[in-house]
């Protein structure tokens, strides 16, 4: 899965077009590298995402397509 669409499906961003912009700013790394929105997000991936508050790093649990909203943040474990 593309990370844009995980950071949305998983509610870390809420709208889509928001995490691709944010993706292709390089404001998003996972494993200490920036990547851009089109990178495919594994489970294991630590990923970092650049907000103007602050950052928020977490370790990918899972990768499902669709989830429901009380379900999404059993994607990621915040670290």
């Amino acid at each position: 899965m593309r990370i844009d669409k995980f950071l949305k499906v998983s509610r870390v961003i809420k709208r889509r077009t928001v995490a691709n912009d944010a993706a292709d700013g390089g404001r998003v790394s996972v494993n200490g590298r920036v990547v851009k929105a089109s990178y495919d997000v594994k489970v294991g991936d630590v990923v970092e995402v650049a907000f103007a508050q602050g950052t928020v790093k977490f370790r990918v649990k899972s990768v499902q397509e669709t989830v429901r909203k009380n379900d999404a943040s059993e994607m990621y474990e915040l670290m």
